[in-house]
């Protein structure tokens, strides 16, 4: 295999990058199929000198940093839909980096690769997809960087998505939640039950989740179990244990990590994110031993969370998980980041309690009438999105058409309003 050299001491540019990697890109055998490609071009990188491993991580570590000085939340790159170039995501908005030059496919391929050890590699290409934690070293003293990495094939070639994993935990009082929720929260005031924080891709799930591990580790002396993949923020042990699990990496899954967990003396079992059935029944049997146990869920609404976990399942077992629900869910959060009129994003929420009335709903399968119990059960600290939306108009945090935008039941939040355009 070929093999560059290449000067140190140097920040590399894109143009540097591509002719770098250009004697690399001609060791690959076009003609065999794009997995065997990229089972070659992970070797012929493997072959390559320390050297140039570490100006690939440069320039990669330039940019997870640039995220950081510009306030960026996600970056891209790679395959067929970056069209050569780096894309942050700021303030909500997405748009490409300017540049010297574009980034050619290989390039940005041997770029992703770099970032892998061999068994991760051998994952992505079996996968298809790999998910992983990523550590960055940094020079003011404190702990590395995370980010969470998803990696995965766009017309044959690499693509990644880079999530800055935020080190600062939000205050627990910065959610603005009613005594009756946060007690429902603690595992001091409540030790068992399903607590489900829920809403689509980049609402925040994970920061909030993170702000509730938080509260009850410096509150409860107490075992907590985090199962995750990827593992993001790390929780400093303080009142509790906490333990911290990566699938892929610690355990081999959701299920044997929740099973070998209640093993392990837990008090709290948080399961990251609810995927599949498989998860998912985990979850309601981690839940109906007696232990307190988190997840996340992609659902826009604590209605449509209940409609899908049921849904999940084989048509004769709906019943039966449905019941099984209606005993163990103790509370969904399902919330979004919504535009304020400075251009920041501000958090808006749904809350939902397992009280009797809600308990009913679910086991009738009349999860259509939760909508109303919603709105009228504020003295318990239920709300809808909707009643949250307007408080941010009330307030002057957002504008009435991004309400509207952001709204689930827009007719809805029009009365509520009385919106005019």
């Amino acid at each position: 295999m070929n093999k560059v050299k290449v000067k140190t001491g140097t920040r590399m540019s894109n143009a540097e990058l591509s002719l770098l990697t250009a004697p690399l890109v001609d060791s690959i055998p076009m003609d065999a199929g794009y997995v065997e490609r990229h089972k070659q071009l992970g070797q012929i990188l493997d072959e390559q000198s320390e050297d140039i491993r570490l100006h690939l991580r440069n320039y990669m570590h330039s940019h997870l940093k640039l995220m950081l000085q510009e306030g960026a939340s996600d970056m891209d790159l790679g395959g067929q839909g970056c069209a050569g170039k780096i894309w942050f995501r700021t303030q909500g908005h997405k748009g490409p980096l300017e540049a010297d030059g574009p980034l050619s496919l290989e390039a940005t391929d041997f770029l992703c690769h770099n970032m892998l050890m061999p068994e991760q590699r051998k994952i992505l290409l079996k996968e298809k997809n790999l998910d992983f934690s990523y550590s960055l070293e940094t020079n003011n003293g404190n702990r590395p960087q995370r980010y969470r990495a998803d990696m995965y094939f766009d017309l044959d070639h690499l693509a990644l998505n880079v999530r800055l994993i935020n080190p600062e935990i939000r205050s627990f009082k910065e959610l603005g939640l009613h005594p009756t929720v946060a007690q429902s929260l603690s595992v001091q005031y409540q030790k068992s039950g399903l607590v489900l924080i829920t809403g689509i891709s980049g609402a925040g799930k994970s920061s909030t989740l993170d702000t509730i591990i938080d509260a009850n580790n410096k509150t409860a002396a107490a075992h907590i179990v985090i199962i995750a993949s990827p593992v993001e923020l790390i929780h400093t042990p303080q009142k509790s244990i906490v333990r911290h699990r990566e699938v892929g990496r610690d355990v081999r899954s959701f299920k044997d990590g929740a099973i070998e967990a209640l093993r392990q003396d837990p008090d709290i079992i948080v399961l990251g994110e609810l995927r599949d059935p498989e998860t998912v029944v985990t979850a309601l049997e981690v839940a109906d031993s007696g232990h307190k146990t988190f997840s996340t869920l992609h659902t826009a609404s604590a209605i449509e969370s209940i409609d899908r976990i049921v849904g999940e399942m084989p048509t004769d077992e709906q019943n039966r998980v449905r019941n099984r629900l209606a005993d163990v869910l103790t509370a969904v959060i399902s919330q979004k980041l919504v535009r304020t009129k400075e251009g920041r994003l501000h958090l808006c929420k749904e809350v939902l309690l397992n009280t009797p009335s809600v308990k009913a709903a679910i086991r009738n399968n009349n999860t259509g009438d939760i909508y109303q119990i919603l709105q009228e059960s504020g003295d318990s600290g239920m709300h809808t999105l909707e009643q949250d939306l307007k408080r941010a108009v009330d307030k002057g945090i957002i504008t009435q058409k991004e309400a509207l935008n952001q709204a689930n039941n827009k007719k809805r939040l029009s009365q509520l309003i009385n919106y005019i355009e």
